[in-house]
């Protein structure tokens, strides 16, 4: 079985040189490429940024790597990959898998004087019929660096970690797919959703979104700054809806503020807040899908989200892994998860974000996505405020599995624990385990949300 990393967050270089022309690479071209209208530069090569200089040719950096059944280990054919930055935007254009589930996906890379990478971070977004699309929580991407790239024509970077694997569905019955059109300028990376289910649009705006439940859906665009006239497409089982058009209807310049209040932070001094879509929203597990740009970072106080779509948005702070959560105490204000609705004007959070420190998962998913086998014994940061634990485990595809509660205090400073016993995990399904710290029956602290991740063998 493959347990091999199931996808990407990756610490781009990325590389430029003087003027388009022959150069190191073995470049050629005029004078004046154009690395946003891809012109300029001789077959076999790309126009790209150079820092401190004039856009040059060189030898493109691809990512190559493999989409396949984390089960099964069959490749994937018909899957789509592309390479978003930190904020979900896409910064490639989307590759298509073979029938053997092999891709190929060119990553812009901007260069320095000699023609070496400049680091930047990206992640991969795969999606497939059939497949729960990567990343989704708990599931995260894992890094790359493009600056191991090689090679004296194309520079390749290919490694165990640009394959990615992804978990099949529990039942495909009664979905479809729908493909279409985003007509907007610079509409790569725009999120599309359809039934909930969500797609990225390439950078020709073309868009196909896998796994729609059948009937009559709406279709709709979200991509910071721009505004789309959301389309209708009728699904049918087993078959794919063409033809849909999203267009712009306008650009977007309503803003999303408020205020982060950090307590108990055990020494973390900023966090994040971003707006996720309601359609993608998940109450059980806290969690959706943000549009790209929809991010505000380093957040210690007051925070504000520019070019906000039209729509309807869940609020999320703490989400990400920076050693806080949001405050699971529901009995004091700035707690309730925030939802909003924007339709063109500033929209101001009245109520504040409590965060708290997390508590520290020891074992399994401390890091990362971690491999058990039999049945593990799940480890966390022990809370010396606590009566008792609630601990939950879910998979992959936002089920929970198995629930328990107890006074699983050690004693001293050593770790609280207890073993799983829920009903047998499935080889090649992704679990993730939460522990959240009970006083007086109001919940205090909790792992992170993106922690806690393991994989069963």
């Amino acid at each position: 079985m493959r347990t091999a990393w199931l996808g990407v967050l990756a610490i781009v270089a990325i590389v430029a040189s003087g003027a388009c022309g022959d150069d190191e690479d073995g470049g050629g071209g005029s004078a004046s490429c154009s690395p946003q209208e891809g012109t300029g530069c001789v077959a076999g090569q790309v126009c790209e940024e150079v820092e401190g200089g004039e856009p040059a040719c060189f030898a493109p950096v691809v990512v190559e790597g493999r989409v396949f059944d984390l089960g099964s280990d069959a490749g994937i054919a018909g899957a789509r990959v592309v390479a978003r930055d930190e904020n979900q935007s896409s910064i490639s254009p989307v590759a298509k898998t073979d029938a053997s589930g092999a891709y190929r996906l060119q990553v812009p890379a901007k260069r320095d004087a000699a023609g070496n990478p400049i680091s930047r971070a990206f992640t991969l977004r795969a999606d497939a019929q059939g497949y729960q699309g990567f990343p989704k929580p708990p599931r995260v991407a894992l890094p790359l660096d493009v600056k191991d790239a090689a090679g004296p024509t194309e520079k390749i970077l290919k490694t165990p970690t640009t394959d990615v694997g992804l978990v099949a569905l529990a039942s495909t019955s009664g979905l479809g797919t729908i493909s279409g059109t985003v007509e907007a300028d610079l509409p790569g990376g725009t999120l599309v959703v359809a039934g909930g289910a969500t797609g990225v649009a390439d950078n020709d705006g073309t868009f196909t979104v896998f796994n729609v439940p059948a009937g009559a859906q709406q279709v709709a665009g979200y991509k910071q700054g721009l505004n789309l006239t959301p389309a209708t497409a009728t699904v049918t089982a087993g078959q794919e809806a063409l033809g849909v058009v999203l267009a712009k209807s306008g650009d977007a310049v309503a803003s999303v503020s408020g205020n982060v209040q950090i307590v108990n932070a055990n020494g973390a001094a900023s966090t994040s807040v971003i707006l996720v879509l309601e359609d993608t929203f998940e109450p059980t597990l806290a969690r959706g899908e943000a549009p790209p740009g929809l991010r505000a970072g380093n957040v210690s106080g007051g925070f504000s989200i520019s070019g906000v779509p039209d729509g309807r948005y869940v609020v999320l702070a703490a989400f990400e892994n920076d050693k806080l959560v949001r405050d699971p105490d529901t009995s004091i204000g700035g707690t309730e998860i925030q939802q909003v609705t924007v339709m063109g004007q500033n929209v101001a959070i009245a109520e504040g974000f409590k965060v708290t420190g997390a508590l520290a998962v020891v074992s399994p998913g401390a890091e990362g996505i971690e491999a058990v086998s039999g049945t593990p014994t799940f480890r966390w940061e022990d809370d010396s405020s606590e009566d008792e634990y609630r601990v939950q485990v879910f998979d992959a595809l936002g089920n929970q599995v198995w629930e328990t509660t107890g006074n699983f205090d050690p004693g001293g400073s050593a770790p609280a624990e207890t073993t799983y016993g829920g009903p047998a995990l499935s080889p090649g399904m992704i679990y993730q385990f939460r522990a959240t710290s009970i006083k007086g029956g109001t919940p205090i602290s909790s792992t992170e949300d993106l922690l806690g991740v393991f994989i069963a063998q």
